[in-house]
């Protein structure tokens, strides 16, 4: 008899569940509930452009929506029944945490805090709190620099501490009305097991380790007197949390009967721990040793693994090199970008550049040579998450003119993101992490080839795609099929239900050669507008950029 088993894939703006085939990782069927709330799911505050927040019902409601509609689509499968279920996973967008009360609640989902931004999941983007990371990196550098050492050398906005204490400070009554902040990652596993409480919740390493600076080799979370320097309110909230984290493939709990009739699934199957959707993304496209998968969406995440038994430089830039963070058995490695396709959307529906839609602009687009606008963008429109680790950066062009089209801006926007990704390729390699292979994953892989063949030009490297175009699905989907105990780890899993598009990007040799020159000089740029005291001289930039333009325009 075939099995399954579901991935829910938690994103910015939806949530998609997926049902797979254990035995060859074939998606049988697919569901996806566009969150409601919110711009495109998500909570703001004209107020603060900071500010990005999600209501915490979208999470529930989603899960019942998927779960029940991969079920009704999977009928169409000749003797498909649910009780071939054997398992689910679960991946989130992260750090995005939960307040909840002391029976693990959401304070959201209590009449108290309804309406409460600061109640709600503090969503990965959500940058309220830079001024906190820049507090907490200057006490780590002073007291524990230790805690910087395993996560780059720079504390993020976008990570736990820097929410919570944000929260602290800019809403107290939440935080003291909380007894516990909980990652989405973790939070909605424990959900779907019913292990919400405080003292059952399995939080996972992926979530604590990249982002919550969790380490076993200093006992787990951050101490109480560390914690004590920021806030001593800090300290209490530390005697909440576990010293134990687990990696994904391990067993959260089992389904309940509340959502077993919620959904049509059997009650009593394994949920596994879960992690980030990026991670998950990893696993869906059979990450190993030597290889870099980039998971390409709104932002994207770069992530490598190592054996455990392999000597680690600590990589400055990193957000994080943590052990079984990605796979069980090895260092997870994770450096990204903040905005990519947000930075494409944003041009499409912000800038509404001569009403032009995404295949309108890329159509032209891809009539024109490496270098030919002239442009330089910096992909910063988000901050810069690696190498700088810097939420304050924004975005820039180089080379406007009256005569520059919003086909030339579109390319020169993909061009970045593609200089950026170089950028994160070589700190891997500069401190010994050979990539040996890069895939990527994510909706932008499959969707648009110019993208995938600028990215190949820029970094000099083939680019190979996931066969799947839902990998984080695919990769909780893989995780539920470990906790259910169907494979005895996540090399057979992934061997089995993994595999790569036949289709390979090969770097353009003319290109190359012209996006090197355009390469040293956004590397001018990065520096001079991202480092502190670099001393760039900038004065040869606009000159040495109509010189590559003329020379494109003449070949």
């Amino acid at each position: 008899m075939p099995r399954y088993t579901i991935g829910l894939d938690y994103g910015t703006s939806s949530v998609r569940g997926l049902l797979v085939d254990v035995s060859n990782g074939a998606e049988v069927a697919s569901s996806v509930f566009p969150y409601p709330r919110g711009k495109a799911g998500i909570l703001l505050d004209t107020r603060d452009p900071n500010l990005a927040r999600q209501h915490p019902q979208d999470y529930l409601d989603g899960a019942v929506s998927v779960i029940s509609g991969v079920l009704e689509a999977a009928k169409a499968t000749s003797g498909f029944a649910a009780a071939q279920v054997i398992g689910i996973g679960v991946d989130t967008t992260g750090s995005t945490p939960i307040p909840v009360t002391a029976d693990g609640v959401p304070l959201a989902l209590t009449p108290e805090f309804a309406d409460n931004l600061a109640a709600m999941a503090w969503l990965w983007k959500d940058h309220t709190g830079h001024a906190e990371a820049t507090e907490i990196t200057a006490l780590a550098a002073q007291m524990r620099p230790e805690y910087l050492a395993k996560c780059g050398g720079i504390y993020s906005s976008e990570w736990y501490w820097s929410k919570v204490l944000r929260c602290l400070r800019s809403a107290p009554e939440v935080f003291e009305a909380a007894h516990t902040w909980v990652e989405h990652a973790d939070w909605l596993p424990a959900v779907l097991s019913g292990t919400t409480h405080p003292s059952q919740l399995k939080r996972g390493i992926c979530a604590a380790g990249h982002k919550a600076l969790f380490h076993a080799d200093w006992g787990g979370y951050p101490d109480a007197e560390f914690l004590e320097r920021l806030d001593p309110r800090l300290a209490t909230l530390r005697s909440n949390l576990p010293n134990i984290a687990y990696p994904v493939g391990t067993t959260a709990g089992t389904l309940g009967t509340e959502w077993a009739e919620k959904t049509g699934l059997p009650a009593g199957i394994p949920v596994s721990v879960g992690a980030f959707d990026a991670h998950l993304g990893g696993v869906g496209s059979g990450i190993k040793p030597g290889v870099l998968v980039k998971n390409l969406g709104t932002s994207c995440c770069d992530m490598m693994v190592a054996l455990l038994e392999t000597p680690l430089a600590d990589i400055p830039g990193l957000c994080g090199i943590v052990p079984g963070s990605i796979l069980p058995g090895f260092y997870g490695l994770e450096a990204g970008q903040s905005a990519v396709g947000d930075i494409f959307n944003w041009f499409v529906s912000e800038i509404q550049p001569g009403g032009m839609g995404h295949e309108e602009l890329t159509t032209e687009a891809s009539k024109l040579a490496p270098g030919e606008s002239g442009l330089l963008a910096l992909d910063w429109l988000n901050g810069n998450r690696t190498v700088l680790v810097d939420t304050r950066l924004t975005g820039a062009v180089l080379g406007l003119t009256l005569q520059t089209t919003p086909a030339e801006l579109y390319r020169a926007w993909v061009e970045a993101t593609a200089f950026g990704a170089r950028v994160i390729m070589e700190r891997f390699e500069e401190y010994g992490q050979k990539v040996e292979q890069i895939i990527n994953c994510g909706g932008i892989s499959v969707k648009n080839p110019l993208v995938m063949q600028i990215y190949a030009d820029i970094m000099g490297r083939p680019l190979a795609i996931s066969r799947s175009s839902q990998t984080a699905a695919l990769g909780s989907a893989i995780a539920g099929t470990v906790a259910a105990g169907a494979y005895p780890s996540f090399a057979e899993a992934t061997a089995a239900m993994t595999a790569l598009h036949p289709h390979v990007f090969t770097p353009d040799p003319k290109s190359r050669a012209v996006y090197d020159k355009l390469y040293a000089l956004y590397h001018q740029i990065h520096d001079a507008f991202g480092i502190e005291n670099a001393r760039e001289d900038l004065s040869s930039v606009m000159k040495t950029l109509l010189t590559i333009r003329d020379g494109a325009r003449h070949v």
